[in-house]
């Protein structure tokens, strides 16, 4: 192809959008019509520059984050969290209530909410508290990210409140509770149905930090168990864990997450 470097090197950038499990060197090349040797030297200044990343075992090509976090750096600027777009979008397709937790230290905290139900039931609770870990989506979805002796240790030292608080369903013992663990790993996400409370279910799912793959932060839906029972928090999982993904991208541009 013909053009300037600035224009080769975009057209990669955009070549390498396409494959989320990167392309190789050869392919890039081809696609491109332009020298191979030309590709590995745009490849190797834009990994030198943050932008692209080399797998050690595939030596695929792929796009490193840096790209997504200046997109969502620039949308911060205008002056909205760049969170808040993605909770409304998902509160509105689920026509549910959303909600995002922050991870400090030990602690879970509810710092934003959208709430997509427009008419008839609403669940939503006061915001700025902690996630009960042993019986809530968000708290199994945190803990199911860690060994089953760290999540036992975390829950005791938060302490368990009065069983006659919880819902029906909520786990009874340990044991329970590390079974729902266990199902939370499998699938990639927690989901409770009348846990935290009677009349109420919720499915969550963790963010993570898109450079060292930390959690950061918790996200859920939650509504009336009417409108939510098992069959729905299952089909409304694939929205729950796109939006945690595109949260894990726009976090270091989100005050949120500071």
């Amino acid at each position: 192809m013909a053009g300037s470097q600035i224009e080769r090197a975009l057209s990669l950038l955009e070549s390498l959008t396409r494959d989320a499990h990167g392309l190789p060197m050869q392919s890039l090349a081809d696609e491109l019509d332009i020298p191979k040797s030309a590709t590995h030297r745009m490849l190797a200044e834009l990994i030198r520059l943050g932008y692209v990343r080399q797998d050690a075992q595939t030596s695929r090509y792929r796009l490193s984050t840096k790209l997504v976090a200046l997109g969502f750096r620039y949308l911060a600027s205008s002056g909205a969290d760049v969170v808040q777009p993605i909770l409304d979008r998902l509160a509105e397709d689920s026509g549910e209530l959303v909600r995002l937790g922050v991870i400090d230290g030990e602690r879970q905290t509810w710092i934003a909410k959208s709430q997509g139900a427009r008419s008839g039931l609403r669940y939503d609770p006061d915001m700025g508290r902690d996630a009960p870990l042993f019986y809530t989506a968000s708290g199994h979805a945190w803990l199911a990210s860690m060994s089953d002796e760290q999540a036992l240790a975390l829950v005791a030292r938060q302490g368990i409140a009065d069983p006659a608080e919880f819902g029906p369903n909520a786990p009874r013992s340990e044991q329970e509770l590390l079974e729902r663990l266990a199902l939370a790993r499998e699938k990639g996400y927690a989901w409770v149905v009348e846990s935290a409370s009677l009349g109420t279910s919720a499915l969550a799912a963790v963010v993570r930090h898109p450079l060292d793959d930390r959690v950061i932060g918790v996200l859920s839906i939650a509504g009336p168990s009417a409108r939510l029972p098992l069959a729905r928090l299952h089909a409304l999982a694939p929205q729950l864990l796109a939006a945690a993904a595109e949260l894990s991208a726009a976090s270091p541009a989100s005050e949120l997450f500071a």
